[in-house]
């Protein structure tokens, strides 16, 4: 397959992007953090509450939470959102089994794509994932993933004829296993910004030091 540039795709996606399955994993014990970074302020919510919002924003469906090392302080905060929760008893084992929870919950609905994304990229906004989804459709492309740095990683969009392969993988191999292994068959949308998570206290610090008041005072 030739390769895919990077390209600007439009953020308006068709209704039938309904068919991909959208997988919010969250279930690690932000050991770096010391505290659960899903539950860190941010924007006047929380971590997990603000990757939960920029999700139903894309429309997709089923929307799956996948939980680990904590469950019923998570699923509360997307009680009234339609998400389905699932805890993963085996997340210690890595980030695999998480993805597998949330690949098995949506099974039923055979979705033609999973867009995979995490709790701890709060600059991700509703219109990268729209993006992500929009060049997935028009290049057909068996992964889009957004660029940042030198990685090509989650949020990223993955084709149903990937599912065996997602099911293969094992222990802490995430998704950025697949990418990388598929390499210029792999489309890719610019998010700059991702090279900002929230894994320690030194990257939240800085996370909240780019906030603009007022909009952006948490309240």
């Amino acid at each position: 397959m030739s390769t895919l540039p990077t390209q600007e795709a439009s953020a308006t996606v068709p209704d039938s992007s309904g068919a991909v399955a959208l997988l919010l994993l969250a279930a690690g014990a932000s050991t770096r953090m010391g505290r659960p970074k899903q539950l860190l302020p941010y924007r006047g919510r929380t971590l997990l509450r603000h990757a939960a919002e920029t999700a139903v924003a894309t429309g997709c469906g089923p929307l799956v939470l996948v939980t680990g090392a904590l469950h019923e302080a998570l699923a509360a905060e997307v009680a009234d959102l339609p998400f389905r929760v699932v805890h993963n008893p085996d997340w210690q084992s890595g980030m695999a089994s998480s993805l597998q929870a949330g690949l098995a919950a949506v099974a039923a609905a055979r979705p033609t794509g999973f867009l995979i994304m995490l709790s701890d990229q709060p600059l991700v906004t509703p219109e990268l994932l729209l993006q992500l989804l929009a060049l997935q459709r028009q290049s057909q492309a068996p992964i889009v993933a957004a660029a940042y740095g030198n990685t090509l990683g989650v949020p990223a969009v993955f084709d149903q004829s990937l599912l065996p392969a997602l099911h293969r993988l094992q222990g802490a191999q995430g998704a950025n296993r697949l990418i990388a292994e598929l390499g210029a068959a792999v489309g890719r949308i610019s998010f700059p910004e991702g090279l900002l998570d929230v894994d320690t206290p030194e990257q939240y610090a800085a996370l909240l030091a780019e906030q603009s008041p007022p909009a952006d005072r948490i309240s």
